[in-house]
């Protein structure tokens, strides 16, 4: 289950990537815009600000995300990213940190794609850091013995959960788009102790989470804390360097 309050924890960090990519989505006057995975849709206020007359409407799987972004008066709804189906009057497409989650989500994008409007803007952003300790060393903690038996069903997201950026670029090329791509490292400085294994405990350790009892997860937390310390030591000040990749693209439909 997704944790809002969790998430939002590392606010200005998980804001950024949104604010760059939404930079590049040039529309001007756009009739409907939607926000595919919203989040506690804190994000998703600052659209209907920029975007004032466009009909503005966004979508999560989460019940308890999209009962926060309805609280700061998002109109949202619980649904599934495969399932959404663009209309002839949404002018701009923004996914932003969701479709990371969806197995065979390059599919939907050239889908989508090919449903949306001319001239209309897709603007994706996922995170590229699958390959980091972050995350192997949570894949290298869950194969082994004791782990493995209580989590064995779970499949967590590997290298592959994303297309490298020249993959998004030809992907939206051959969907008939324009296309904008790029990825960015953001040496992030986190506050406090064990921090980065509360910066996954609210995205990547989620399924995680929600096949263990309170003992039992904190038991794996309590496992997992000394490798990413290792693998990211606390300066002398308190503060860790945590290096994020994020890929970007922001195409628009001929």
């Amino acid at each position: 289950m997704w944790d809002p309050a969790k998430y939002l924890s590392f606010g200005d960090h998980r804001a950024r990537p949104f604010f760059d990519l939404l930079a590049r989505v040039r529309a001007e006057s756009p009739r409907a815009v939607v926000d595919l995975g919203c989040g506690p849709g804190n994000l998703t206020v600052t659209m209907a600000q920029r975007w004032p007359n466009a009909r503005l409407s966004a979508i999560d799987t989460s019940a308890a995300m999209v009962s926060a972004a309805r609280q700061r008066g998002v109109d949202a709804s619980v649904a599934d990213l495969r399932e959404w189906v663009p209309d002839d009057g949404t002018d701009v497409v923004i996914s932003n940190a969701a479709l990371q989650w969806v197995p065979g989500h390059p599919e939907l994008l050239a889908q989508w794609a090919g449903h949306l409007p001319r001239r209309a803007w897709i603007g994706v952003q996922v995170p590229g850091n699958f390959a980091a300790p972050s995350h192997a060393l949570v894949r290298e903690l869950v194969a082994e013995p004791g782990w493995f038996e209580r989590l064995e069903p779970l499949r967590l997201r590997e290298e592959d959960a994303i297309l490298e950026p020249e993959g998004y670029a030809e992907l939206m090329i051959g969907a008939g788009c324009e296309v904008d791509v790029w990825e960015t490292t953001y040496l992030q400085r986190l506050d406090g102790e064990d921090a980065v294994l509360e910066w996954v405990s609210g995205t990547a350790l989620r399924p995680i989470r929600a096949e263990l009892a309170d003992e039992e997860w904190q038991e794996f937390r309590s496992a997992l804390a000394p490798r990413l310390a290792k693998a990211y030591p606390r300066r002398a000040d308190g503060t860790t360097w945590f290096p994020f990749r994020r890929v970007f693209f922001v195409a628009r439909t001929r």
